[in-house]
């Protein structure tokens, strides 16, 4: 699956693990949060990052000690209709203060690629086939925003106040 952060196709180093299969020292291992809470100490320990893949029912409450040690944060979109990782995310990014990568898994569509981008996404698995093109003008669809968010834009009413970002 295509990997796209800052508006480019990259290569994606991440390796998901099952719970119950062994992890190579030498790979980015992606593991559930469940083998998180198990096996914390023994992962952080690791030589190569790890990644933690939430579901959409799970809460980053459950991370929050340990988002140092976590080098990306995979949140899932079961279905385009179910905005449960916009929230997952804008936790991550504002309350919990995470700096590392979040990425967007499962059913990810162009048209809500800029509001991902504002909850603190900025890594997003695309469908094999995709209109590159397309995704790019999604991210440039909306010049001005009328709130703040996880993105650290300055809002427009903002802006015409002269008031900081987040203000």
């Amino acid at each position: 699956m295509p990997l796209l952060k800052q508006g480019q196709l990259t290569n994606d180093h991440w390796v998901r693990v099952e719970d119950d299969a062994d992890i190579s020292d030498e790979i980015a291992a992606v593991v559930s949060l469940e083998r998180w809470k198990a096996e914390a100490d023994v992962l952080k320990k690791r030589n190569a990052p790890v990644g933690v893949a939430f579901s959409n029912d799970q809460s980053p409450a459950d991370i929050a000690d340990d988002l140092d040690a976590i080098g990306t944060v995979f949140l899932t979109f079961p279905a385009y209709t179910d905005g449960r990782a916009y929230s997952q995310a804008r936790l991550l990014r504002q309350r919990f203060a995470y700096k590392g990568e979040i990425r967007a898994t499962g059913n990810v569509l162009r048209d809500q690629y800029a509001f991902m981008q504002r909850c603190g996404f900025d890594a997003f698995e695309i469908a094999e086939g995709a209109d590159l093109a397309g995704w790019g003008r999604s991210a440039q669809a909306m010049s001005h925003h009328y709130q703040t968010a996880a993105d650290g834009v300055k809002a427009v009413w903002a802006k015409r106040h002269g008031q900081q970002a987040g203000a």
